[in-house]
């Protein structure tokens, strides 16, 4: 019976460590009580992962909570440099329609009385946009997650829950991760 354990141990220890193996750069996301920081702070002195501080150069992001808040802030993170570049350049447009016409209002050239009056997409008013739902699911204290950039699947997570906020536990928290994270990278 040992040995069919070791064997099961082996079979799905050896594909978890080769994912793992395969992430070289983490971004680490603002987590509760700091742990962000002392997650940081091992994972780069134990020589685990390179902690980058800019999010398109990191393979994976460590994140304390998954569901929609999750995926809006990688949306935000990871939004694609094209479509940043496209909509600067529609509010840049949208700005100089903006002056142009009150420029025209100024020197007395009012719109055309058959023309609609266009409303300002930056106005300020309230739109209907259906709001952000927090999810529990993953914002149970001590649970982190690392989830891969490029498929945005979970490839490794762990419940270590600090025993306080200080800044002690906090460290030795972070240094438990840091552990089971390298045992489960080189597969032991």
């Amino acid at each position: 019976m040992a040995k069919f354990l070791i064997l099961v141990l082996v079979v799905f220890a050896a594909p978890l460590a080769a994912q793992l193996n395969s992430i070289q750069n983490v971004y680490v996301l603002p987590m509760g009580s700091g742990l962000d920081q002392y997650l940081a702070n091992r994972l780069a002195a134990a020589g685990v992962f390179q902690v980058v501080t800019e999010p398109l150069r990191a393979d994976a992001v460590f994140t304390d909570r998954l569901g929609e808040v999750f995926e809006a802030r990688f949306a935000e993170l990871y939004i694609a440099p094209e479509e940043a570049k496209k909509k600067a350049e529609e509010k840049k447009a949208k700005a100089e329609e903006k002056r142009a016409r009150a420029k025209a209002r100024k020197e007395g050239k009012d719109q055309d009385e058959d023309e609609p009056a266009e409303e300002d997409a930056d106005s300020g008013k309230l739109t209907e946009q259906t709001p952000i739902k927090s999810s529990s699911f993953g914002r149970g204290r001590g649970t982190l997650f690392l989830v891969e950039r490029k498929s945005q699947t979970v490839v490794w997570s762990i419940y270590e829950q600090p025993k306080d906020s200080s800044p002690k536990e906090m460290d030795r928290t972070a240094g438990r991760i840091v552990d089971k994270l390298k045992k489960d990278r080189t597969g032991k």
